[in-house]
């Protein structure tokens, strides 16, 4: 399952994000502290199709995608001279597949004591300084062993050169996700884990008031910032989406709708986080459960049958396929059928997100 991991600096309100996102209990605090552990838990995908797959079915189950997410012991202000505790650091999200990092723009009086200013951007360059000395730090040893191989062949030349070109990128700060390579020239970073290369979507922690008036300090220059580097940016009220997930859905909707909201702030960012991490869902209905199954981008009929059921991808003869699209606008699968709007796909068909999938296998 991929993962994604949540990140930033003392009291912006990490661990109240992660308790939202998976419903977990973990302990936050108000004190800047030395906290090693990682939380780790899993946040079900808010999805609109699965809600009405289950209006129309009534199935004894409703099961949504999940995505795994970290909530890491994040930095202190100053740890980059702290050798120990940024390489730690570091180590901990190396693993993760994208970084939902949480900035504070929320008045705190744990913050002031502690003499924490507010400063957004601040706060973005803290750590993203971290990453990209890190990427660089691997890039020149990786380019000192190649140049010194005995014989440079002609793939060790082209690695050579495209790792060049991202050393001059890290050391003009742009992250690796933004630097333009070619079809031929990413299958050279794969291998390295480089953390500028992680999708990275901004989390602005506001304080109700300015959740309420949709506007919090350096919001311009956030907004600004991130159009450049192509990262989401999520506003989110901690106190007040703690205060929402108390009530019912009913209720819930009627609180967003005072806020001027459609959905609330963790639900988009659940939502993000599945779509930059490259996940896609196809559905299986039926009146024992409706489910969401999760597969990224590119998965052929035969593959997607695999995360059903191993027996299911072995005997597999074909899919039959329908439009989310079109079911939503008949509202039955008889009308949609009566269309000829169902398919017969082979192995090779490469699943779609909102496939509404019956496998057809023999084992």
């Amino acid at each position: 399952m991929l993962t994604f991991g949540i990140i930033g600096l003392p009291l912006v309100g990490k661990t109240t994000i992660f308790n939202l996102v998976t419903g977990k209990g973990a302990q936050t605090s108000q004190y800047i502290t030395d906290k090693t552990t990682i939380n780790v838990g899993t946040a079900l995908v808010p999805d609109a199709r699965v809600d009405f797959l289950g209006k129309v079915y009534q199935p004894k189950r409703l099961t949504y995608a999940q995505i795994q997410c970290q909530d890491v012991p994040g930095l202190k202000y100053g740890a980059g001279e702290e050798k120990g505790k940024k390489n730690q650091f570091l180590e901990d999200i190396r693993p993760v597949d994208a970084l939902v990092h949480v900035l504070r723009a929320f008045e705190s009086t744990a913050a002031t004591n502690n003499k924490v200013s507010i400063d957004l951007w601040r706060d973005v360059e803290i750590v993203n300084l971290e990453l990209l000395f890190a990427d660089l730090e691997l890039l020149e040893k990786r380019l000192s062993r190649l140049k010194q191989s005995k014989k440079i062949t002609k793939e060790v030349a082209a690695e050579i050169e495209v790792l060049s070109k991202c050393k001059e990128a890290i050391e003009k700060e742009i992250p690796l996700a933004n630097l333009d390579l070619s079809p031929a020239e990413r299958p050279f970073l794969q291998h390295y884990q480089f953390f500028t290369t992680k999708p990275l979507i901004l989390v602005v922690n506001t304080g109700e008031e300015q959740f309420k008036r949709h506007n919090y300090p350096q919001k311009e220059l956030i907004n600004s910032k991130a159009k450049t580097n192509g990262w989401e940016v999520i506003e989110v009220c901690g106190q007040l989406e703690a205060e929402i997930s108390l009530l019912s859905p009913a209720d819930r909707a009627v609180f967003l709708a005072d806020l001027g909201v459609q959905k609330s702030g963790i639900e988009r960012l659940v939502r993000v986080a599945y779509t930059q991490l490259g996940l896609i869902s196809f559905f299986t209905v039926g009146k024992d459960e409706v489910k969401a199954w999760t597969i990224t981008q590119g998965l052929t009929a035969k593959q997607a049958a695999g995360k059903v059921h191993s027996d299911i991808e072995r005997g597999f003869i074909r899919a039959e396929v329908v439009k989310y699209q079109d079911l939503y606008a008949l509202g039955s699968m008889e009308k949609v059928k009566e269309k000829g709007l169902a398919r017969l796909e082979g192995k090779d068909y490469l699943v779609c997100d909102g496939d509404i999938i019956n496998f057809r296998f023999n084992v």
